[in-house]
């Protein structure tokens, strides 16, 4: 068996009408929602050991993160 890597993926936590949804743009079709900000990150912590999971089970790869995220500053 060989060893876990750990891995860090960006996601996005976004205000919906009923609480939060949250994702990632280097994992298609992972989501997850919440009443508060934090528990969309939890319950999408959750989402990505599941989704990697099923990928590995599946035969399919392991994304590897590539997303990046920052601000910009403008005027308006």
């Amino acid at each position: 068996m060989k060893p876990e890597t750990m891995k860090k993926y960006l996601i996005v936590i976004e205000k919906s009408d009923d609480g939060y949804l949250a994702w990632s743009p280097d994992l298609e079709g992972c989501t997850a929602t919440g009443e508060t900000k934090r528990d969309a990150e939890r319950n999408m912590h959750d989402a990505i050991k599941m989704h990697l999971h099923w990928l590995s089970i599946d035969g399919f790869p392991i994304p590897e993160p590539k997303s990046r995220a920052g601000y910009v500053q403008i005027a308006a």
